[in-house]
């Protein structure tokens, strides 16, 4: 299948891109430079050197191909205006072919919950709230073999918000621990980043129209379990130390209010309907297994 693949130079695109070459698939991927377009053309890919808000070019590119998967996103105040262009321009090109488009959200628009499915309301965060019609959009789409995949907390070959928690302060005096995000007895859903990557290539392949996955592994820590787990990583014996969520609010703003939410998922849409079965280790198991 020829396939325009966007984000292929990011975390979860990357993986992506490393899937649909192995499985055969000629992959176009779409990039914003020519540092970029050697690093696809590396893994197999023929780079399109196009900005997400060059709706021509990216029409005209999806006009010329057998599917999409879109998962690029700037990440700061144009992302909204950019995603917009990009699936008008993706869905003009498709419309009527029945050809597949893949489309990204997140799980963190069902806001909190602990047992969050595909028919689950939306409640989100302000940082992605602007996903939530876009996603609606896509799939009631007619004539495109639409789908859309919410990720969970992804992690893997030491990226993802991971890092983040790495990253996070130490406390003062001779036995340092790290710090948590919030109180920590939330949870977060995840999903390891090669079995999120086998996921949107399914989706690809065989997703029914208008269809939606939550792409979660099933496995929900709390964020003490995954902090403590980060804090030996670290070297800080698993010493951790609560936040208070006005000082997470402060230090994250809104990045923090959705990494505060509490959410547990299973993913069993996509097992159910797509044959998806994550194998990759637990967080829990990766993060012991990293260095940050």
């Amino acid at each position: 299948m020829r396939v325009v693949l966007t984000g292929g130079t990011g975390y979860i695109g990357a993986a992506v891109l490393d899937r649909l070459v192995a499985r055969d698939h000629q992959v176009t991927a779409v990039v914003r430079s020519a540092e970029k377009a050697e690093l696809v053309r590396a893994k197999g890919a023929d780079p399109a050197v196009a900005d997400l808000t060059d709706g021509d070019t990216l029409e005209k590119l999806a006009a010329e191909s057998d599917g999409v998967i879109h998962l690029a996103s700037p990440g700061d105040e144009t992302s909204a205006t950019a995603d917009e262009v990009a699936v008008t321009s993706f869905l003009r090109a498709l419309r009527d072919t029945d050809r597949p488009f893949v489309h990204t959200t997140g799980a963190w628009l069902h806001g909190s919950g602990s047992a969050i499915t595909e028919s689950s309301g939306m409640n989100p965060p302000r940082l992605a709230a602007w996903r939530v019609p876009l996603a609606t959009r896509v799939r009631e789409t007619q004539g495109v073999r639409t789908s859309v995949i919410a990720p969970a907390v992804v992690y893997g070959h030491g990226g993802g918000l991971l890092n983040l928690v790495a990253a996070g302060p130490r406390t003062a005096g001779a036995t340092p621990a790290l710090t948590m995000i919030g109180h920590g007895d939330q949870h977060w859903t995840t999903v390891h980043v090669d079995d999120l990557a086998e996921l949107y290539v399914l989706a690809l392949e065989k997703a029914p129209a208008g269809s939606y996955f939550v792409g979660a592994s099933g496995e929900n820590p709390t964020v003490r379990e995954l902090t403590e787990a980060v804090s030996r990583s670290v070297g800080l014996a698993g010493r951790v130390e609560s936040e208070p969520v006005v000082q997470t609010l402060d230090r994250l703003g809104l990045l923090g209010e959705a990494l505060l939410l509490d959410q547990q998922a299973s993913g069993d849409t996509a097992r159910r309907v797509l044959g998806w079965s994550p194998s990759g280790p637990s967080v829990l198991d990766d993060i012991a297994r990293t260095t940050f």
